[in-house]
């Protein structure tokens, strides 16, 4: 699989200075842990879902959620858990003939469902890629790491855990500093296994009865805000210590998944002008979405967790690296400059500094390997456009 691999290789060849990478699910973790982009997520109750991932991996999805937790009710969960078993057996037919498959997870309740649920796959846990490990904290967490290694062998398959950071302990002022050093305890013992932590903020709006409007981003909830900065700051270091984190779910869509073709098609914004792109955009809420995904970058989150097909594209059009960023990550990580230094960068308006850039240069190159680089005169609106169902 690749990103916009969907679209037509002519396509591609015109938007692309540098075309993504293809990978699979069995490609290293750090290619895995960049390239989750747009993780979308399913209730695993859908009675067409097998139907629903192809026709979502043919749309750009590569990697999807099938959930059995908040998603669905309580009384929901046995029936649930028999779907999967036989939407998988029907991935794993159509896997054998041919059909491309995102990176799938099962997002689980409780550690007993990890070890049940990969026995009952069968050999479909082919198909499987890992478990999304809910309100995750050292204490809940361990049970669900244990039971993730267990099934790991008695199946052979390798498979990755997604902690998701959503516990009121690492939101509340006075647990937040302990509940954080047990997390990063428990993930980096269990570091080869731990793909990437996932934010849930709607559970952290929850614990102060707070629901941010379509305006906003989660960078504008101040509580919410802290709490970014703070796992990033402990877990997503780039030294070598850190994981990746992906960024929050937006919670607002229109029911119309066509929504941006009319506005694209009719726009002038197709000629260059960025200011009617954000209008009409600004019409089917998302214009919120798209500050959102650049803020996520700028403090440091890669990919998003997506709770509707139309949040896909944005996501992954606005994880292309510009041709400037690439220009700029080589020219610092150029062989020649290891001493360090100062030097113009190619566009001529900024100061790259090879010693303190270097870190950004190296997380930019890993992002194009992904994501793929534009052409110097290609922008957001090209890759979105071209992203879009025929």
């Amino acid at each position: 699989m690749r990103h916009f691999g969907h679209i037509a290789p002519e396509v591609r060849e015109r938007l692309f200075h540098e075309e993504p990478r293809d990978f699979t699910a069995d490609s290293p973790p750090r290619m895995l842990a960049a390239a989750l982009g747009a993780t979308l997520y399913s209730p695993a109750t859908r009675p067409q879902l097998a139907d629903d991932v192809l026709k979502q991996a043919g749309r750009g999805v590569v990697s999807m959620v099938l959930c059995l937790e908040d998603s669905i009710h309580d009384g929901e969960v046995p029936g649930a858990e028999e779907n999967l078993v036989r939407q998988f057996a029907e991935l794993a037919r159509r896997a054998a003939e041919g059909a491309e498959l995102p990176l799938l997870f099962i997002r689980v309740r409780a550690p007993e469902q990890i070890t049940d649920l990969a026995a009952r796959l069968g050999s479909s846990v082919d198909m499987l890629s890992g478990f999304v490990l809910p309100k995750f904290t050292e204490e809940r967490g361990v049970p669900f790491l244990e039971a993730l290694t267990a099934a790991e062998a008695a199946t052979g398959r390798r498979l990755f855990a997604m902690p998701v950071l959503e516990s009121p302990d690492l939101l509340y002022l006075e647990t937040r500093g302990e509940t954080l050093a047990g997390i990063a305890r428990t993930v980096d013992k269990y570091r080869d296994r731990v793909l990437a932590l996932r934010l849930g903020v709607t559970d952290f709006c929850s614990a102060y009865g707070l629901r941010r409007p379509a305006d906003m981003t989660a960078y504008d909830v101040q509580i919410v805000a802290s709490v970014i900065g703070d796992v990033v700051n402990l877990l997503g270091r780039a030294d070598g210590t850190g994981f990746t984190v992906t960024g929050p779910v937006w919670e607002y869509f229109r029911h119309q998944e066509r929504m941006f073709k009319p506005q694209l098609r009719r726009s002038p914004f197709l000629e260059g002008r960025a200011d009617d792109l954000r209008q009409a955009l600004i019409q089917h809420d998302m214009d919120g979405l798209l500050r959102e995904i650049e803020l996520d970058r700028a403090n440091g989150l890669l990919g998003k967790t997506c709770i509707h097909p139309t949040h896909v594209l944005p996501v992954h059009a606005l994880s292309v690296v510009s041709h400037e960023e690439y220009s700029d990550a080589r020219d610092i990580l150029r062989p020649e400059r290891g001493g360090g230094g100062v030097l113009r960068s190619a566009y001529t308006n900024k100061m790259n500094e090879v010693k303190p850039h270097r870190a950004w240069a190296e997380r930019t190159l890993r992002r194009a390997e992904a994501f793929g680089v534009a052409r110097e005169d290609v922008g957001f609106v090209e890759l979105l456009t071209a992203g879009l169902p025929g």
